[in-house]
């Protein structure tokens, strides 16, 4: 059972959240805050996160994962891929309670504490331990509406893992840093072999994050646009 050491600190001046993440979780915030001790605490003890990310987990990591659900329609099915500590997809599900979201993760260790976190937490979240190229995975996860990921692979790789994990029209969104639209022109025609198209460079969390999520989305196309696409 997932549990906080006696005489942690939850009131840790870099724990503390800022006023953005009252806004983005609303009524929902103390999960929110649940987490970011999670990851503070037994996050760095498991080597899930290095001890220095602790001063800004709220900023670089929860809030900048959670804002994506801005891409998001209501009530989709979400698989995240690579989720490693749960990011992006806890703090999603934690944003968005309307969404079905499904974390893949290979490495046993970090799938038991999400496991251990999202019971604890009462999150409608399943934990799937696999890579997302393993046919099980793709049986058990597959077909959803949106499959994210952050700081897994490169853009191609992540085409070639996500297409087959979402069904068709259904989106990729990897979230990205500064370089995001020079990884898109550098990785476009794999992409285009992965089956994907109408790909863009999206910032999330405009005007409530200091610095906006830098997200590249790309659309699983049916297979007549894609013979399309491949012929210009």
């Amino acid at each position: 059972m997932f549990h906080v050491e006696p005489g942690a600190d939850l009131t840790a001046p870099d724990l503390e959240p800022p006023a953005e993440a009252a806004v983005i979780f609303g009524d929902r915030l103390v999960l929110a805050e649940r987490y970011c001790d999670a990851l503070a605490s037994a996050g760095v003890e498991r080597g899930l996160i290095g001890p220095r990310e602790v001063p800004r987990l709220w900023d670089r990591h929860i809030l900048n994962c959670a804002v994506i659900g801005e891409l998001i329609g209501e009530g989709a099915t979400v698989v995240d891929v690579g989720s490693g500590a749960g990011l992006p997809g806890i703090p999603l599900a934690i944003a968005r309670p309307d969404l079905r979201i499904t974390l893949v993760e290979p490495l046993l260790r970090r799938t038991v504490f999400l496991a251990e976190f999202i019971e604890s937490a009462g999150l409608n979240v399943t934990v799937v331990r696999g890579r997302a190229e393993q046919s099980g995975v793709k049986k058990e996860a597959g077909g959803a509406d949106v499959v994210t990921s952050r700081a897994v692979a490169p853009l191609a790789k992540l085409a070639g893992w996500s297409m087959p994990l979402v069904h068709e029209h259904g989106r990729m969104l990897a979230l990205k840093g500064v370089s995001a639209a020079e990884e898109l022109e550098r990785d476009r025609d794999e992409l285009t072999r992965a089956g994907a198209g109408r790909a863009e460079v999206l910032e999330c969390g405009v005007g409530i994050l200091a610095t906006p999520t830098v997200v590249i989305s790309a659309e699983r196309l049916p297979r007549s646009e894609r013979r399309k696409s491949r012929g210009r």
